[in-house]
Parts: structure tokens; sequence; C-alpha cells
């Protein structure tokens, strides 16, 4: 990916993917091709049915599928989504690799981290194959 940005939202409180969302919408509004996954939120659309009427500009994926938050399944429940998060992460290097996108958007990524589903170097790995401006 030439001249392209990985967008990498993380921490306490409310915010993150709002300003994420307003990344994206600054992104399309510029002409440039926005792929935005999310992770540990559940299937919920409720926040993204706006972005949805971006397509094709703006294309949104959630490759889990429970409706509920990561944090509030039972742990048979979120073994399971561990894996469809490990999809979609699987599916952000494919992006990179196929330059898709200008912008890709990895909300809540840096909690995968924190429940063991990646790992720091799996993160660089993707960062450095983006070759683009990133923000943390």
């Amino acid at each position: 990916m030439e001249d392209n940005a990985i967008q990498v939202i993380y921490g306490e409180g409310k915010g993150k993917t709002s300003a994420a969302i307003g990344q994206s919408i600054r992104a399309v509004s510029a002409g440039r091709r926005v792929v935005f996954i999310r992770f540990l939120k559940g299937r919920n659309l409720d926040d993204y049915t706006c972005i949805e009427r971006l397509e094709p500009d703006m294309k949104v994926f959630c490759f889990e599928k429970e409706d509920e938050l990561y944090e509030n399944l039972e742990p048979e429940r979120q073994e399971e989504e561990k894996q469809n998060m490990v999809n979609g992460f699987h599916f952000a290097n494919k992006v990179v690799e196929t330059g898709e996108c200008d912008l890709l958007v990895l909300d809540e990524v840096l909690g995968l981290l924190d429940i063991g589903v990646l790992t720091i170097q799996d993160l660089y790995r993707l960062i450095e194959r983006c070759g683009g401006d990133i923000s943390l």
C-alpha cells in the first residue's frame, strides 16, 4: 500500500469509534477508498448504519458472529469469537497486500493484544507491510 494509512484507535472511555468514523468520512470526502474493520463490539450495527451508506468508497466489516460485546460473552462463546477476530485480522493483512484501500481503519485492534488474540509482532508485521502513514 503506497501513501496509505492504518488508523488504530485504543483507549479507555468513549470516542474511539467516533474518531475513526470521522477520519474515514474525511478520507472518503477526499476521494479515498476506506476499509473499516471493527473488533470486540459484536455484530450490533447501530453505530455503523450511517457509514454503510458510503459504500462502495467505504466498506465496513465485522467478523464476529455474536451480537453482544466480547467482554459480555460466556468464556466458551469468547473462544469462538477469538477465531472470528483472527479471521478479521487476516483479512486486514489481505487488504494491505492487495492495496484495495487508501485508508485501513482497525477499530479496537489493540484490544486483541489484551485478550491474547494477536501478538505485538503480528501488529508490527501488518504495519511494516502497509508502508504508509500510521496513527496509533
